[in-house]
């Protein structure tokens, strides 16, 4: 799937000489970054929504008592 992504001036000169000097691609450096950072960036924004979600009483919240009932742990 191809994705276009336009980069301030100095990030692109650096992605350049990174590839130009290590021969590698501008899309290998892109692709690196982007599969070392994406599972932060998935658990930050998945969290913040959800918790958006329980601040505005959207998402059903246990206490951990309700938690240990529920898997028959009991006090």
């Amino acid at each position: 799937m191809a994705t276009s992504i336009r980069l301030p001036e100095e990030i692109e000169h650096r992605l350049d000489f990174l590839a130009q000097k290590t021969g590698r691609t501008k899309a290998f450096y892109i692709r690196e970054m982007i599969m070392d950072k994406i599972g932060e960036m998935e658990d930050y924004y998945l969290a913040a929504d959800r918790m958006e979600r329980v601040r505005k009483g959207k998402e059903k919240v246990l206490t951990a008592k309700e938690v240990r009932k529920g898997l028959g742990l009991g006090d």
